[in-house]
């Protein structure tokens, strides 16, 4: 597939993040677009829907894990803490820490669905309102560039459930856990990570039999349809999920079941039967593996909590960096 032309760029300038992005995509091969761009009001509501089937373990794996240590967890993090949780999603696992902790000081949600941020932000105010809550609709994959006030009478405290880390390539989580580490010196980090298993657990999870996850994947190229005009035959692109065992990560591809042809700022880009669109990579660690990274990029491992059957684990991770 030839570069991006100039007039192609020149007629994308004024669109989207989205926008430059798909067409940076489907100018290149292999063709491969970031998981943030599900994140419309629609793939939240599908993404809300996956954490509650029967085969996507993660949610009620992590919640388990969060109702029986949340005590040692609030204690860890003291009293009056600044809670930012990046990529807040439902707020439901926010709810538990807020009702563990002592006196917190305020709670930031960062999410880039801004309609779907909004609503559970304002259902948060109605039951917590004595506490400071603020929606910052933003990509929290840059921790450095997020517009935060700091306050010298809290403690900043960095919260990550869901096993969102996963989505990032090893750089890519080594340079957002890096400057999530500047950002919460003196404080800490409390992270969901999702533990290498089993292969067939991981097929399940990302294949669930009433096609939720499938309808989340597909609903990229009908934002793209809305948002940008594009022509997505959205039928003729088949979900395909597996398990790479070298790499201890799910990849999850939209391939293309017919020739077809998609618009985008000009151009035009020709599918064959089976090119795929990679959206998402999931990757598992072991909780060892997982220490190394995090003390690599400035964070101290104090304690990490697990389910019986080791399928997810929570870290507690205190920051490195110098309080100024």
């Amino acid at each position: 597939m030839p570069a991006v032309s100039q007039s192609a760029r020149h007629a994308l300038a004024a669109t989207p993040e989205f926008g430059r992005d798909l067409l940076t995509c489907l100018s290149e091969q292999p063709h491969t677009i970031a998981p943030k761009y599900f994140y419309d009001a629609t793939g939240s509501r599908l993404f809300d829907r996956i954490c509650g089937l029967p085969e996507y373990y993660p949610t009620r794996t992590e919640l388990s894990i969060f109702r029986q240590h949340l005590e040692h967890m609030a204690a860890l993090i003291g009293p009056r803490a600044e809670v930012i949780e990046f990529g807040a999603g439902s707020l439901l696992k926010a709810r538990l820490l807020l009702d563990a902790l002592e006196a917190p000081f305020g709670f930031v949600a960062i999410d880039i669905s801004g309609e779907h941020l909004t609503a559970a932000c304002s259902a948060l105010r109605r039951d917590y309102p004595a506490l400071e809550i603020e929606a910052v609709v933003a990509d929290f994959t840059h921790p450095e560039q997020l517009p935060l006030r700091r306050s010298s009478r809290s403690r900043r405290v960095g919260f990550f459930p869901g096993s969102t880390i996963g989505n990032f390539s090893p750089h890519q989580a080594c340079r957002f856990l890096c400057a999530a580490a500047r950002l919460l010196k003196g404080g800490g980090l409390l992270i969901g990570v999702d533990l290498v298993k089993d292969p067939a657990l991981l097929h399940a999870a990302y294949n669930d039999t009433a096609g939720v996850t499938a309808a989340f994947n597909r609903n990229l190229l009908l934002r793209a349809n809305r948002e940008l005009g594009c022509d997505f035959r959205t039928e003729d692109f088949q979900h395909y999920a597996f398990y790479h065992p070298l790499r201890q990560r799910i990849e999850m591809h939209l391939v293309s079941a017919t020739t077809q042809e998609i618009s985008l700022g000009g151009r035009c880009f020709r599918f064959a039967p089976g090119e795929s669109i990679h959206t998402e990579d999931s990757y598992k660690y072991t909780v060892d593996g997982f220490h190394t990274l995090a003390t690599a990029c400035g964070f101290r491992p104090i304690a990490t909590w697990c389910d019986a059957d080791n399928l997810f684990s929570i870290h507690w991770l205190e920051s490195t960096c110098p309080q100024e």
